[in-house]
Parts: structure tokens; C-alpha cells; sequence
């Protein structure tokens, strides 16, 4: 029992830290999982990870959310832009396909280092462009398709989005919030998908999904703010370093 506390404790911890930063969250929940051989993880506990999350981002941008009914043109373009991880999505659950991408430490590997050498690239733009004057259909659709690639474990939806809004010319702190907003239809979408896979399955309401939802909202919570307030000072290199340095460890634990 205490185990299985302690490891809806750390799942928590790396789920909300990792969600919302550039690192992404699938790699490192399959890294734990995998390499220290976590026994608690369920479809379930997966589900309740992912809810603590949403909560989070609802209620930190609650305020925007309600002012979406005075913004429909916000809203279209944020509909707009979810519509293609979505289809995905459940074309991707629908084949089967997720299963033959999870804990695969190879392809996690090689998508941790790729994606974030694009987004020290795309990090690079000089530009200073904003939501509220320059985000448009064109480009919302645009970063939509490539939040798709955040399907693949390793790519990080929040990295691939902060990375194709920069490569858009916007400023860090604009890519970010962006980020932040398509999660929400994003995140909505793949707990329904594991939610509906739950389905048929006995499961009880326990003491574990009740602390991996607090855990995770709370951590959510804290890592939405403190990026939102980082990226107005400092630049995306100590994320792009870190997904290096993650990478070749995981290259010597794969290939030794």
C-alpha cells in the first residue's frame, strides 16, 4: 500500500511539472515507468493524471476562458486550431496505433533530442507578434497540425505548439499562452479517448486516483504560473539543454 503511494506521488510530480513544460509529459511518465518498473499505473490513474491537469489550466485561465463568450473570434480560432490533434487522436486510438508507441524508449529518445533542437531554432525568432492582433485562421490551423506530432511520446505537445507559434513570429510569452489554450480541447480530448477505452473496466473511486487528481492539479497549477512568469525574462534554452542531456542518457541506457 505505501509503495503504491508512493508511486502515484512521483507520477503526479512528473505529470504536473512535465504537462505544461517544453519536455514533455508521455516521455517522462513512460521513462518512469518503465525504467523503475512502476506497478500502481493504470488506465484509471492515467485518466485521473491528465484530469488534475485540466483542472489546472481551466482554473488558471478561467478568466480568459469566461471572456470567450465576449471573444468568439478566440474561440473559433481555438476550435479551429484543435480540430486536427483530435482527429488524429482518435484515428490513432481507433487502429491501435498508441500501443505500438508507448514505452518505446527508442523512439523517446530520438524525439526528445530532434524536437529540441526545432525548438531551439524556432526560438531564435526576433519577432513580436501577439494574440490579440495577429493570430488568424492561417495560422492557428497551422500550429494545429503540427500539435499533431505531440501524439508521439517525446515530441511534447506544449514544445511543438510554443516552437510552431514562434516559428510564427510571436513573442515567448504569446507562443506560450497559445500553448496553454489549445491544451485545454487537447487534453479534454484524450481523457475522453482513455476515459471511453476505461469503460467495462471495474475500477473503485480509491485513495489513489483522489491523490494523483490533487497532486497533479496542484503541480499543474504552480508550473503554469511559474513558466508564464519565466518566459517573460529568460529564454527557452535551459529546456532545449535539458532535453539533450535526457536524450543522451537515454541513449547510453538503450544502446549499453
Amino acid at each position: 500500500m505505501f509503495s503504491n503511494i508512493i508511486e502515484i506521488i512521483i507520477l503526479s510530480v512528473v505529470q504536473g511539472i512535465s504537462e505544461f513544460l517544453p519536455i514533455s509529459s508521455s516521455a517522462h511518465l513512460n521513462i518512469v515507468e518503465t525504467i523503475f518498473e512502476f506497478n500502481s499505473n493504470s488506465l484509471m490513474i492515467d485518466v485521473s493524471l491528465h484530469l488534475g491537469s485540466l483542472l489546472a489550466i481551466v482554473f488558471y485561465f478561467r478568466r480568459e476562458l469566461l471572456d470567450l463568450r465576449n471573444n468568439k473570434k478566440l474561440l473559433s480560432l481555438l476550435i479551429i486550431g484543435s480540430i486536427p490533434i483530435v482527429i488524429a487522436g482518435y484515428i490513432i486510438s481507433f487502429i491501435g496505433l498508441v500501443n505500438l508507441l508507448e514505452n518505446n524508449l527508442k523512439i523517446i529518445a530520438w524525439t526528445t533530442l530532434i524536437f529540441g533542437i526545432i525548438l531551439y531554432l524556432a526560438d531564435k525568432s526576433k519577432f513580436d507578434k501577439k494574440i490579440t492582433s495577429d493570430l488568424n485562421f492561417k495560422t492557428i490551423l497551422y500550429i494545429g497540425l503540427f500539435q499533431m506530432l505531440a501524439l508521439i511520446p517525446g515530441v511534447s505537445r506544449a514544445g511543438i505548439t510554443i516552437s510552431a507559434a514562434r516559428l510564427f513570429n510571436f513573442n515567448r510569452f504569446d507562443s506560450s499562452k497559445i500553448s496553454f489554450l489549445l491544451a485545454i480541447p487537447a487534453i479534454a480530448g484524450a481523457s475522453v479517448l482513455q476515459l471511453k477505452n476505461a469503460i467495462g473496466q471495474i475500477f473503485d473511486f480509491n485513495y489513489l486516483i483522489l491523490i494523483s487528481i490533487t497532486l497533479s492539479f496542484l503541480f499543474s497549477y504552480f508550473t503554469i504560473k511559474f513558466f508564464l512568469n519565466y518566459i517573460n525574462k529568460f529564454s527557452l534554452n535551459v529546456f532545449v539543454i535539458y532535453r539533450i542531456i535526457i536524450s543522451i542518457i537515454l541513449f547510453i541506457f538503450i544502446y549499453n
